[in-house]
Protein backbone atom coordinates (compact mmCIF):
# COMPACT_ATOMS: atom_id res chain seq x y z
CA UNK A 1 0.00 0.00 0.00
CA UNK A 2 2.78 2.67 0.74
CA UNK A 3 4.55 2.17 -2.67
CA UNK A 4 1.28 2.90 -4.53
CA UNK A 5 0.42 5.74 -2.40
CA UNK A 6 4.75 6.38 -3.02
CA UNK A 7 3.89 5.99 -6.97
CA UNK A 8 0.82 8.71 -6.70
CA UNK A 9 2.20 10.82 -5.07
CA UNK A 10 5.03 10.96 -7.25
CA UNK A 11 3.16 10.61 -10.41
CA UNK A 12 2.22 14.72 -10.60
CA UNK A 13 6.19 15.74 -10.32
CA UNK A 14 6.81 13.79 -13.05
CA UNK A 15 3.94 14.99 -15.06
CA UNK A 16 5.00 19.07 -14.20
CA UNK A 17 8.76 18.25 -15.04
CA UNK A 18 7.60 16.63 -18.18
CA UNK A 19 5.70 19.69 -18.93
CA UNK A 20 8.87 21.73 -18.26
CA UNK A 21 10.61 20.55 -21.18
CA UNK A 22 7.63 20.83 -23.20
CA UNK A 23 7.30 24.83 -22.46
CA UNK A 24 11.42 24.82 -22.91
CA UNK A 25 10.56 23.32 -26.58
CA UNK A 26 8.13 26.02 -27.38
CA UNK A 27 10.48 28.28 -26.05
CA UNK A 28 13.32 27.45 -28.18
CA UNK A 29 11.31 26.70 -31.07
CA UNK A 30 10.24 30.83 -30.87
CA UNK A 31 13.63 30.85 -30.40
CA UNK A 32 13.13 32.47 -26.31
CA UNK A 33 16.20 31.52 -25.77
CA UNK A 34 16.72 32.79 -22.18
CA UNK A 35 13.76 31.23 -21.03
CA UNK A 36 14.23 27.94 -22.35
CA UNK A 37 17.60 27.31 -21.35
CA UNK A 38 16.10 28.09 -17.47
CA UNK A 39 13.39 25.06 -17.98
CA UNK A 40 16.00 23.06 -19.69
CA UNK A 41 18.56 23.25 -16.84
CA UNK A 42 15.75 22.77 -14.20
CA UNK A 43 14.88 19.76 -15.76
CA UNK A 44 18.27 18.41 -16.75
CA UNK A 45 18.42 18.71 -12.83
CA UNK A 46 16.14 15.84 -12.28
CA UNK A 47 17.28 14.04 -15.77
CA UNK A 48 21.54 14.40 -15.73
CA UNK A 49 21.54 11.77 -18.53
CA UNK A 50 18.35 12.90 -20.63
CA UNK A 51 20.57 13.48 -23.91
CA UNK A 52 18.03 15.72 -25.73
CA UNK A 53 18.01 18.05 -23.57
CA UNK A 54 21.91 18.48 -22.96
CA UNK A 55 21.50 18.79 -26.85
CA UNK A 56 19.09 21.98 -26.77
CA UNK A 57 21.74 23.39 -24.27
CA UNK A 58 24.56 22.69 -26.65
CA UNK A 59 21.86 24.46 -29.70
CA UNK A 60 21.14 27.32 -26.87
CA UNK A 61 24.81 27.73 -26.07
CA UNK A 62 25.93 27.92 -29.95
CA UNK A 63 23.03 30.33 -30.82
CA UNK A 64 24.75 32.66 -28.02
CA UNK A 65 28.06 31.99 -29.56
CA UNK A 66 29.15 30.46 -25.96
CA UNK A 67 31.20 28.18 -28.08
CA UNK A 68 32.95 26.64 -25.39
CA UNK A 69 29.96 25.69 -23.14
CA UNK A 70 28.22 24.21 -26.80
CA UNK A 71 31.59 22.08 -27.08
CA UNK A 72 31.34 21.00 -23.41
CA UNK A 73 27.30 19.32 -24.02
CA UNK A 74 28.32 17.66 -27.52
CA UNK A 75 31.34 16.47 -26.99
CA UNK A 76 29.79 14.30 -24.07
CA UNK A 77 27.00 13.34 -26.03
CA UNK A 78 29.51 12.15 -28.56
CA UNK A 79 31.19 10.45 -25.77
CA UNK A 80 27.74 8.35 -25.28
CA UNK A 81 27.56 8.20 -28.63
CA UNK A 82 29.77 8.26 -31.09
CA UNK A 83 27.91 6.91 -33.96
CA UNK A 84 25.39 9.67 -33.95
CA UNK A 85 25.88 12.23 -37.34
CA UNK A 86 24.15 14.89 -35.98
CA UNK A 87 26.28 15.19 -32.48
CA UNK A 88 29.26 14.88 -34.86
CA UNK A 89 27.86 17.77 -37.46
CA UNK A 90 27.53 19.80 -34.53
CA UNK A 91 30.36 19.07 -32.53
CA UNK A 92 32.60 20.46 -35.65
CA UNK A 93 30.39 23.09 -36.34
CA UNK A 94 31.01 24.44 -32.69
CA UNK A 95 34.84 23.59 -32.91
CA UNK A 96 35.10 26.00 -36.27
CA UNK A 97 33.62 28.52 -34.66
CA UNK A 98 35.47 28.65 -32.15
CA UNK A 99 38.47 28.49 -34.66
CA UNK A 100 37.05 31.58 -35.26
CA UNK A 101 37.10 33.34 -32.41
CA UNK A 102 40.97 32.67 -31.51
CA UNK A 103 44.43 33.67 -33.46
CA UNK A 104 45.28 31.39 -36.73
CA UNK A 105 47.89 29.73 -34.68
CA UNK A 106 45.67 28.53 -32.20
CA UNK A 107 43.06 27.82 -34.51
CA UNK A 108 45.24 25.60 -36.58
CA UNK A 109 45.24 22.92 -33.53
CA UNK A 110 41.34 22.69 -34.50
CA UNK A 111 41.27 21.67 -38.12
CA UNK A 112 41.75 18.23 -37.96
CA UNK A 113 38.98 17.30 -35.43
CA UNK A 114 37.27 19.87 -37.28
CA UNK A 115 37.45 17.57 -40.44
CA UNK A 116 37.11 14.62 -38.86
CA UNK A 117 33.85 15.39 -37.45
CA UNK A 118 32.26 16.81 -40.44
CA UNK A 119 33.76 13.91 -42.33
CA UNK A 120 32.02 11.23 -39.77
CA UNK A 121 28.75 13.13 -39.80
CA UNK A 122 28.90 12.88 -43.53
CA UNK A 123 29.45 8.85 -43.51
CA UNK A 124 27.13 7.41 -41.12
CA UNK A 125 24.38 9.96 -42.67
CA UNK A 126 24.33 9.32 -46.35
CA UNK A 127 21.48 12.50 -46.37
CA UNK A 128 22.60 14.41 -43.99
CA UNK A 129 22.61 18.29 -46.26
CA UNK A 130 24.27 19.92 -43.50
CA UNK A 131 27.79 17.83 -42.72
CA UNK A 132 28.46 18.24 -46.98
CA UNK A 133 27.57 21.83 -46.81
CA UNK A 134 29.94 22.49 -43.98
CA UNK A 135 33.04 20.44 -45.62
CA UNK A 136 32.82 21.95 -49.32
CA UNK A 137 33.11 25.44 -47.35
CA UNK A 138 35.78 24.01 -45.09
CA UNK A 139 37.63 22.42 -47.88
CA UNK A 140 37.31 25.56 -50.14
CA UNK A 141 38.15 28.24 -47.80
CA UNK A 142 40.95 26.56 -45.93
CA UNK A 143 44.15 27.28 -47.57
CA UNK A 144 46.03 24.49 -49.91
CA UNK A 145 49.02 24.03 -47.62
CA UNK A 146 47.30 22.93 -44.60
CA UNK A 147 44.26 20.96 -46.52
CA UNK A 148 42.37 22.77 -48.13
CA UNK A 149 41.46 21.44 -51.88
CA UNK A 150 39.14 22.64 -54.34
CA UNK A 151 38.58 18.95 -55.62
CA UNK A 152 37.68 17.83 -52.16
CA UNK A 153 35.23 20.52 -51.95
CA UNK A 154 33.80 19.77 -55.20
CA UNK A 155 33.18 15.67 -54.36
CA UNK A 156 30.93 17.02 -51.56
CA UNK A 157 29.21 19.60 -53.71
CA UNK A 158 28.79 16.19 -56.02
CA UNK A 159 27.39 14.50 -53.32
CA UNK A 160 24.27 16.96 -52.41
CA UNK A 161 23.65 17.23 -55.57
CA UNK A 162 22.50 13.68 -55.70
CA UNK A 163 20.85 14.25 -52.55
CA UNK A 164 19.18 17.59 -53.57
CA UNK A 165 19.87 19.34 -56.87
CA UNK A 166 19.12 22.87 -55.55
CA UNK A 167 22.11 22.34 -53.28
CA UNK A 168 24.25 20.95 -55.23
CA UNK A 169 23.94 23.82 -57.93
CA UNK A 170 24.19 25.94 -55.12
CA UNK A 171 27.28 24.70 -53.71
CA UNK A 172 29.04 24.52 -57.21
CA UNK A 173 28.36 28.49 -57.53
CA UNK A 174 29.56 29.18 -54.25
CA UNK A 175 32.63 27.11 -54.84
CA UNK A 176 33.04 29.18 -58.44
CA UNK A 177 31.98 32.51 -56.76
CA UNK A 178 34.85 32.05 -53.74
CA UNK A 179 37.42 31.30 -56.80
CA UNK A 180 36.26 34.45 -58.72
CA UNK A 181 34.54 32.53 -61.82
CA UNK A 182 31.71 34.92 -61.91
CA UNK A 183 30.26 33.18 -64.86
CA UNK A 184 30.55 29.57 -63.82
CA UNK A 185 29.24 30.40 -60.53
CA UNK A 186 26.38 32.37 -62.66
CA UNK A 187 25.43 29.56 -64.53
CA UNK A 188 25.23 27.38 -61.07
CA UNK A 189 22.87 30.05 -59.20
CA UNK A 190 20.24 30.35 -62.38
CA UNK A 191 20.04 26.50 -62.89
CA UNK A 192 19.45 26.60 -58.54
CA UNK A 193 16.19 28.84 -59.57
CA UNK A 194 14.84 26.93 -62.62
CA UNK A 195 15.29 23.89 -60.21
CA UNK A 196 13.78 25.14 -56.72
CA UNK A 197 12.90 28.61 -57.23
CA UNK A 198 13.36 29.32 -53.52
CA UNK A 199 13.74 32.84 -52.27
CA UNK A 200 17.66 31.76 -51.13
CA UNK A 201 18.37 31.25 -55.15
CA UNK A 202 17.53 34.27 -56.03
CA UNK A 203 19.46 35.98 -53.26
CA UNK A 204 22.38 34.13 -54.69
CA UNK A 205 22.36 35.30 -57.64
CA UNK A 206 21.27 38.84 -56.95
CA UNK A 207 24.41 38.93 -54.33
CA UNK A 208 26.61 37.49 -57.26
CA UNK A 209 25.72 40.77 -59.86
CA UNK A 210 26.03 43.10 -56.67
CA UNK A 211 29.55 41.73 -56.11
CA UNK A 212 30.62 42.24 -59.48
CA UNK A 213 29.83 45.62 -60.02
CA UNK A 214 26.44 44.45 -62.28
CA UNK A 215 23.61 46.71 -59.93
CA UNK A 216 21.25 46.66 -62.88
CA UNK A 217 20.91 42.64 -63.23
CA UNK A 218 21.07 42.57 -59.16
CA UNK A 219 17.79 44.52 -59.03
CA UNK A 220 16.37 42.61 -61.97
CA UNK A 221 16.72 39.44 -60.20
CA UNK A 222 15.21 40.98 -57.10
CA UNK A 223 12.07 42.05 -58.78
CA UNK A 224 11.81 39.01 -60.47
CA UNK A 225 11.98 36.95 -56.63
CA UNK A 226 10.00 39.97 -55.27
CA UNK A 227 7.00 39.19 -57.52
CA UNK A 228 7.38 35.32 -56.26
CA UNK A 229 8.24 35.77 -52.91
CA UNK A 230 6.89 38.40 -51.80
CA UNK A 231 9.01 39.44 -48.97
CA UNK A 232 9.01 42.90 -48.14
CA UNK A 233 13.13 42.82 -47.56
CA UNK A 234 13.42 42.39 -51.14
CA UNK A 235 11.67 46.14 -51.37
CA UNK A 236 14.76 47.33 -48.78
CA UNK A 237 17.50 45.44 -50.94
CA UNK A 238 15.90 46.56 -54.44
CA UNK A 239 15.99 50.51 -52.75
CA UNK A 240 19.76 49.28 -51.03
CA UNK A 241 21.04 48.90 -54.59
CA UNK A 242 19.92 52.05 -56.36
CA UNK A 243 21.28 54.26 -53.62
CA UNK A 244 24.72 52.45 -53.55
CA UNK A 245 25.32 52.51 -57.18
CA UNK A 246 23.38 55.43 -58.68
CA UNK A 247 21.21 53.48 -60.90
CA UNK A 248 17.03 52.64 -61.86
CA UNK A 249 16.39 55.61 -58.78
CA UNK A 250 12.55 56.06 -58.49
CA UNK A 251 12.01 51.97 -59.02
CA UNK A 252 14.39 52.59 -55.57
CA UNK A 253 12.39 55.03 -54.00
CA UNK A 254 8.89 53.46 -54.56
CA UNK A 255 10.57 50.13 -53.49
CA UNK A 256 11.92 51.81 -50.20
CA UNK A 257 8.40 53.54 -49.69
CA UNK A 258 6.97 49.93 -49.63
CA UNK A 259 9.22 48.63 -47.54
CA UNK A 260 8.36 51.48 -44.70
CA UNK A 261 4.64 51.39 -45.19
CA UNK A 262 4.95 47.02 -44.91
CA UNK A 263 7.33 47.07 -42.20
CA UNK A 264 8.10 45.29 -39.23
CA UNK A 265 10.29 43.73 -37.01
CA UNK A 266 10.46 40.38 -38.84
CA UNK A 267 12.23 42.60 -42.21
CA UNK A 268 15.26 42.73 -40.55
CA UNK A 269 15.89 46.11 -41.64
CA UNK A 270 15.26 49.06 -39.12
CA UNK A 271 13.56 51.90 -40.77
CA UNK A 272 16.28 54.35 -40.23
CA UNK A 273 18.15 52.52 -42.98
CA UNK A 274 15.27 53.02 -45.39
CA UNK A 275 15.48 56.61 -44.55
CA UNK A 276 19.06 56.71 -44.83
CA UNK A 277 19.18 54.97 -48.87
CA UNK A 278 15.86 57.34 -49.84
CA UNK A 279 18.37 60.80 -48.65
CA UNK A 280 20.89 58.72 -50.71
CA UNK A 281 18.55 58.13 -53.64
CA UNK A 282 17.96 61.98 -53.75
CA UNK A 283 21.20 63.14 -52.66
CA UNK A 284 22.83 61.51 -56.56
CA UNK A 285 19.30 63.12 -58.14
CA UNK A 286 20.93 66.58 -56.91
CA UNK A 287 17.91 67.31 -54.61
CA UNK A 288 19.08 68.51 -52.03
CA UNK A 289 16.17 69.31 -49.84
CA UNK A 290 14.29 66.12 -50.04
CA UNK A 291 17.68 64.46 -49.50
CA UNK A 292 17.84 66.57 -45.80
CA UNK A 293 14.15 65.79 -45.16
CA UNK A 294 15.27 62.15 -45.17
CA UNK A 295 18.15 61.90 -43.49
CA UNK A 296 17.08 64.40 -40.73
CA UNK A 297 13.99 61.61 -40.67
CA UNK A 298 16.78 58.68 -39.94
CA UNK A 299 19.01 61.02 -37.40
CA UNK A 300 15.79 61.64 -35.50
CA UNK A 301 15.12 57.76 -35.56
CA UNK A 302 18.89 57.22 -34.24
CA UNK A 303 21.08 60.08 -33.29
CA UNK A 304 24.23 57.90 -33.44
CA UNK A 305 23.82 57.04 -36.52
CA UNK A 306 27.30 57.87 -38.20
CA UNK A 307 26.90 56.77 -41.39
CA UNK A 308 23.58 59.32 -41.66
CA UNK A 309 25.92 61.97 -39.85
CA UNK A 310 28.72 61.76 -43.07
CA UNK A 311 25.92 61.39 -45.42
CA UNK A 312 24.28 64.78 -43.77
CA UNK A 313 27.46 66.25 -44.61
CA UNK A 314 27.48 64.99 -48.27
CA UNK A 315 24.49 66.33 -48.61
CA UNK A 316 24.86 70.03 -46.99
CA UNK A 317 27.97 70.02 -49.53
CA UNK A 318 25.85 69.94 -52.46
Amino acid sequence: MRFLVYILMFIPFLCFAQGDFKRAEVYFQKENFSKAKTLFQKYLTGHPKHRKTREYLGDIASYTEDWDGAIVFYEELLAEDKNNANYNFKFGAALGMKALSVNRLLALAYIGDIRRSFETAARLDPSHIEARWALVEFYIQLPGIIGGSEEKAIVYAEELERISEVDGHLAKGYIAEYRDRAADAEVHYKKAIEVGGSFHTYEKLSGLYENNNQPEKAISTSEESLKIHKRNQLNYQIGKIAAQYNVKPEVGIVCLQKYLENHTVKDGVPKEWAYYRLAQIYKNQSEKETALLWINRALKDRSDFQEAKKEKEIILEL
